[in-house]
């Protein structure tokens, strides 16, 4: 335990730190920057020296490497080199390793032959001089690099008990610089480490209690030099970890734990953005040091057993630190300045002035602690100093040169540069200058009429304006003026303001699917000056490079996404001014994973506890968990849902049904849908049980009179319980049958009871039984035998005829007795037999209105008036209607008409106007006349309403005496008793002059002419010329001598139709017809007739073309040079029968066939011999040998011949049976042959 707080260690990182070990204190050196901004002389004019180069003042070298120390300078003249070493002057010409390169300061060491570097170990220091001063460099501490071997020593082998603290010390060889301690293994590996076993920064390898594992006899420590990057190995350590029992708080040495390790700072808190805990705790840096830092510390070590802490204490000390380093310094004759020198650190450091290297001795200049003062400078007193600040922990030196130069103003900054800044941003306008003495600058925009002022604008002390916001009005031409006594300088720049860029649509969040595609929008706007770069990050770093990123000028797309997509996607807009970004996160989701390690526990008769393990979220919570079952007993292979649970639950108990074979799996549901199911469980069986529940939904109903159909829904297998699943059917007549009828039925869901009385209730019950038992007693339903139509009509029906288009039908009640059902309602039947108006005659279709079984009366709407009905009324039930009443008539009262069937100015002329009309489709009585009116129509009021009563045999009147060119209005309604019906109106304008008119209108009547028609590739062209007035006009036509509808088609404006789709071939009436408002036909022209021509295709004589008889020609060749060849072979081949051939050669299966053989001559007319090759049976019939397709079959077919394609010819066919007794054994000639192929 002690020794595991011994292994705690402290490391508090500044620039440097100092550990004092007996007092336990810590140094700890802070060195900070300042920035300092030299002036700068043109290098055309006279300056001292300034050194721009050196090697660090702690130079460690690599001995197998020459030696470079570097010393670089500038001025005017350029200036001269020259070293010490040790603080005494270093003669390079002694040494011929050592040389100077050539217009530097720079030394190079050659060591390359053998030359120990330590010889050349020491403090070196630069100079550089001219004719104007001398600059000093820092004292260059030059060592080399050491990497010495471990001291030989004697390793004993280490044994520990088991929870004892261990230190292994690695005791590393001091080098230059201090080597980089690790361990391993021999075999190059690193020893792993955790809270239990560290390293501490002096490379010690601590235990806090040491383990069985911890055995090993290969603890190495390796130090690692990094300036020669060698590696020292020191002997091997044994360490051997005895597993016994120890007294330590009374229990086993396992049981100790491993402390846990905190830190706290005494009156303070420990800065969290600068500090960081290392090696597991152990360590505690703290970076950026500052004097607030300084304090007590405590480390606390912790486990179930106690703590114990250790007190550090830190103390802050800093070498010397620039506040304000001195500055070149340039003056005029005459003219007074100052350099100061300021420095920090603890202690203070002290000040200590140089001139070019030596102490001041000069009046001119004055010496106040950090401060140089010079009055009345002269020329030709320029020189260097030197400050160097210096405490015991460190020192600084600086240069910085007097100037002494009289030089007009010069503008430094290149002329007509051109700034450009975003809107809203702050802008620097440089205006580098040199003069002496130093030039006045000012500043003027676009002219120099007036200088530049204002709080809008800060004009600096080296000459730079700034802008604070930067407006478009900003924009424009800049100029800065340089005075001194001695001169006048100016330089022109322009400024150009920019739009800012901005992301208008950013990109947002998305939730996506696997394997989906996803977009990111980017859209942004810029200064159209400026080129737009659109850049798209992932977590921060570059897009994968992968073709599924697609990345167009304003989006983002990635197609086929994968889980490893998801982040953080950044859009960035990049202008050479500015950028602006926005950034969405990308989720991906996909359905849960599979749940697994389904167990079961806890089973009963009927329950059982189900458990398992979810799977990968996959970004999107789990909802719930589906369980399902398969019952491989009743219905294997289809599972089924049982329960659903939340899905925070990852157990279930599930209620079972008996005699089921139950496996069960688990499905879980997230957002975007189901997983998978999971492997199913193991099977679980239950027993079988009497059923536990009846069918449902018992029902009974009469298909016919004397029936009863009794229905159920059945059970499913899994309410079964068990084998051999029944329904016993119980049924008793109401009121008046005591004991039950009962069947017992398996496999049906209805049962029908027959020879039952019409329509009596019913008690039913069907209940569940199987091998185990019966299940629960059920409850009964009454229910209804089958109804029968009923017997009777209803009576003493009667109408009463409320107005022309409403009656009321009224009927007495049927007795219940014939109703023989349940009454359902009443029938109204009714239908317009005629209309009284001779006109109208025609009958319209049956109609019927049902009421309710209470009422005994109804109205009947939507009669038509002055009409003749006939009206019969039924009773009905569920088995239909019954008989019908005696029919009754009854006749409607006259109502007003409707509106006329047409309304239309037939002539008008300067002062009159003609009207014609037709009289109502539906005149609905006796028409008493019409009504006539008539108005002025202007276009801003209506004229006086004139009205006419005309008789109803009228159907036309002319209006006389009106003003021409007047616009009129007319309506026209025809009445009968009851009133006046709607109206119809129309317009019309008198003419303005008689004989222009006259000129222009043709005559009223015929009002169609010049009609004729004409063929084109699109139809039959029809024109006309129609000089009515109707707008609705239609190409009308029908195929002559047809007795079918005539065809119409509307013309669309114009006096030309072309009619498409006429058949070829055939004669068509058409005709051109004018209608009006109601579609009757008020204008026809004569009727024309259409002839369509035929389609005549052109007809190819196949005989006259050329490549038809060069090929017959060429067949007819080919047939010729066969029969040739044929005829040759068979002169050749001479008489041969078949059988004369067999007896010479024998077996024609033993000997060869020869050449000469294969000819016509070899066959015969003779019935029973088959081709050579065959064999006959000495029965002399012919046996087919493995095929039916023979020579010899075929030839018992008759006379079946060879046809030109290569079928059988006569020379081949043989005889029937019947006509064996004449064959013939001469072969035939070969004249036959030729006529057998011709």
């Amino acid at each position: 335990m002690r020794a595991g707080l011994n292994s705690l260690q402290t490391r508090l990182i500044g620039h440097k730190a100092v550990m004092d070990r007996p007092r336990e204190l810590a140094l700890l050196l802070l060195f900070l920057g300042h920035v300092i901004t030299a002036l700068e002389v043109p290098l055309d004019l006279p300056q001292p020296p300034t050194i721009t180069h050196q090697s660090p003042k702690d130079y460690i070298i690599d001995p197998r490497e020459n030696i470079v120390i570097h010393c670089e300078a500038k001025g005017k003249p350029h200036p001269s080199f020259s070293w010490t070493r040790n603080g005494t002057h270093f003669d390079m010409d002694k040494d011929p390793k050592v040389l100077m390169k050539p217009h530097s300061g720079t030394l190079v060491m050659d060591i390359s032959g053998g030359e120990r570097a330590e010889a050349y170990e020491g403090v070196y220091q630069c100079s550089a001089h001219n004719e104007l001063g001398t600059a000093v460099s820092n004292s260059i501490v030059l060592r080399q690099s050491r990497s010495p071997l471990w001291s030989k020593e004697r390793v004993s082998p280490i044994i520990a008990q088991k929870g004892q603290s261990l230190i292994l010390h690695c005791r590393p060889p001091a080098g230059l610089p201090p080597p980089i301690i690790f361990w391993m293994d021999n075999n190059f590996q690193r020893l792993p480490q955790s809270r239990r076993v560290s390293q501490a920064l002096n490379g010690d390898l601590y235990f806090s209690n040491v383990q069985p594992e911890d055995s090993r006899s290969n603890y190495i420590c390796y130090a690692r030099f990094p300036h020669t990057q060698t590696i020292q190995q020191k002997q091997p350590i044994s360490v051997r970890v005895l597993d016994s029992e120890s007294v330590y708080s009374n229990s086993r040495t396992a049981e100790i734990p491993t402390p846990a390790i905190s830190w706290v700072k005494h009156n303070s808190e420990i800065p969290s953005g600068r500090a960081s805990f290392l090696s597991f705790d152990k360590t505690l840096r703290i970076t950026d040091v500052s004097e607030a830092d300084a304090g007590e510390y405590r480390c606390i070590a912790n486990n179930r057993h106690g703590s114990v802490h250790h007190t550090i204490r830190v103390t802050v000390n800093a070498a010397p630190y620039w506040i304000s380093a001195p500055r070149n310094l340039v003056l005029a004759p005459k003219e007074m300045g100052i350099i100061m020198c300021r420095a920090a650190g603890h202690p203070k450091p002290s000040i200590r002035w140089l001139m070019n290297g030596l102490p001041i001795e000069n009046p001119s200049r004055s010496v106040e602690g950090d401060t140089l003062i010079f009055s009345e400078v002269q020329t030709g007193s320029s020189a260097v100093y030197q400050c160097n600040a210096s405490n015991q922990y460190g020192y600084l030196l600086s240069n910085a040169f007097v100037s002494v130069l009289a030089e007009p103003p010069r503008v430094l900054t290149p002329p007509n540069i051109v700034y450009q800044v975003i809107m809203n941003k702050p802008m620097l306008l440089e205006c580098v200058t040199f003069g002496s003495p130093v030039p006045t600058i000012t500043w003027f925009k676009d002219s120099r009429s007036s200088m530049l002022e204002g709080n809008a604008y800060v004009f600096h002390e080296n000459g730079t304006l700034e802008i604070h916001m930067s407006q478009p009005s900003n924009s424009g031409k800049y100029t800065c003026v340089a005075r001194n006594n001695l001169g006048i300088s100016e330089n022109h720049v322009y400024l150009e303001v920019k739009e800012p860029t901005r992301i208008l649509r950013p990109p947002e969040y998305r939730e996506v699917q696997r394997n989906r595609d996803v977009v990111f929008e980017c859209k942004a706007k810029h200064d159209p000056s400026l080129v737009p770069t659109m850049t798209w990050l992932k977590d921060d770093g570059e897009l994968p490079d992968d073709e599924r990123f697609r990345v167009d000028s304003d989006s983002l797309t990635i197609t086929d996404v994968t889980e490893s997509d998801a982040g953080m996607y950044t859009c960035i807009m990049n202008t050479t001014l500015d950028q602006d970004s926005a950034s969405a996160q990308l989720t991906v989701v996909e359905q849960p994973g599979a749940p697994t390690d389904l167990e079961l526990t806890d089973p009963g008769a009927r329950s059982i506890q189900l458990t398992w393990t979810p799977g990968e979220e996959h970004n999107s919570p789990i909802k719930k968990f589906l369980i399902q079952y398969e019952d491989a007993l009743h219905q294997s292979g289809v599972w089924h849902n049982l329960t659903e649970v939340p899905g925070t639950k990852t157990t279930a108990h599930l209620k079972l049904s008996p005699y089921v074979h139950y496996s069960f799996r688990v499905l879980a549901l997230n957002d975007v849908g189901f997983s998978r199911p999971s492997m199913p469980s193991h099977q679980y069986r239950t027993s079988p049980a009497a059923p536990d529940e009846n069918p449902t939904e018992v029902k009974g109903h009469g298909t016919e009179h004397n029936n009863l159909v009794i229905t159920w829904k059945p059970l499913m297998p899994l309410q079964a319980n068990g084998p051999g699943l029944q329904y016993k059917v119980m049924w008793r007549q109401q009121g008046i049958e005591k004991d039950w009828t009962s069947v017992s039925v398996a496999n049906v869901s209805k049962f029908v009871v027959s020879g039952t009385p019409t329509f009596v209730p019913y008690e039913v019950m069907v209940q569940a039984l199987n091998d185990y038992g019966l299940g629960p007693k059920p409850g009964a339903v009454i229910r209804y035998s089958g109804e029968d139509f009923p017997s009777a009509a209803p009576g003493d029906v009667r109408v009463l005829v409320l107005n022309s288009t409403l009656a009321e039908a009224r009927w007495s009640p049927v007795s219940p007795e014939s109703v023989r059902g349940r009454l359902q309602g009443y029938k109204v039947h009714y239908q317009r037999e005629r209309s009284l108006h001779r006109h109208n005659s025609h009958h319209s279709k049956q109609s019927t209105e049902i009421f309710s079984p209470n009422k005994t009366s109804g109205k009947l709407p939507d009669l038509l008036p002055y009409s003749v009905y006939s009206l019969r009324v039924t009773a009905f039930n569920g088995r239909g209607e019954g008989p019908s009443s005696i029919p009754q008539r009854f006749e409607t009262p006259e109502g007003v008409p409707g509106v006329p069937s047409f309304f239309k100015v037939s002539a008008l002329d300067l002062d009159s106007l003609t009207l014609e009309w037709g009289p109502p489709h539906e005149r609905n009585g006796r028409l008493t006349g019409y009504t006539f009116k008539y108005q002025i129509d202007s276009k801003n009021d209506l004229g006086l309403l004139e009205e006419l009563d005309l008789l109803s045999n009228q159907s036309s009147f002319t209006l006389h005496n009106l003003p021409h060119s007047t616009r009129y209005k007319f309506y026209i309604s025809a009445r009968t008793q009851r009133g006046v019906g709607p109206t119809l109106t129309e317009e019309a304008v008198t003419v303005l002059d008689r004989e222009k008119y006259k000129s222009v209108t043709p005559p009223v009547t015929p009002a169609f002419g010049n009609v004729s028609s004409s063929m084109s590739e699109d139809g039959a062209l029809i024109s006309w010329e129609y000089w009515g007035l109707e707008k609705h006009l239609y190409v009308e036509y029908i195929i002559d001598n047809s007795d079918e509808d005539w065809h119409k088609e509307k013309v669309n404006g114009s006096q030309f139709h072309v009619l498409k789709g006429l058949k070829k071939g055939l004669a068509y009436k058409v005709r051109v017809v004018a209608r009006g408002h109601d579609d009757q036909a008020v204008h026809h022209s004569e009727e024309l007739l259409v002839k369509v021509p035929a389609m005549v295709s052109p007809q190819v004589d196949i005989a006259t073309q050329g490549w038809f008889i060069g090929l017959m020609s060429a067949i007819a060749l080919l047939i010729l040079i066969l029969l040739i060849i044929c005829f040759i072979k068979r002169n050749k081949g001479g008489k041969y029968p078949v059988k004369e051939k067999e007896d010479a050669h024998g077996d024609p299966e033993i000997q060869p066939m020869k050449e000469d053989d294969i000819t016509f001559g070899e066959y015969s007319d003779e019935d029973r011999k088959p081709l050579k090759g065959s064999r006959t049976p000495s029965s002399g019939t012919v046996k087919r040998d493995g095929s039916d397709d023979s020579l010899v079959d075929y030839g018992d077919s008759g006379d079946t011949q060879f046809n030109e394609d290569g079928s059988f010819i006569g020379q081949y066919s043989g005889r029937s049976d019947r006509d064996a007794t004449h064959d013939s054994s001469e072969p035939p000639s070969p004249v036959n042959a030729m006529n057998s192929f011709v």
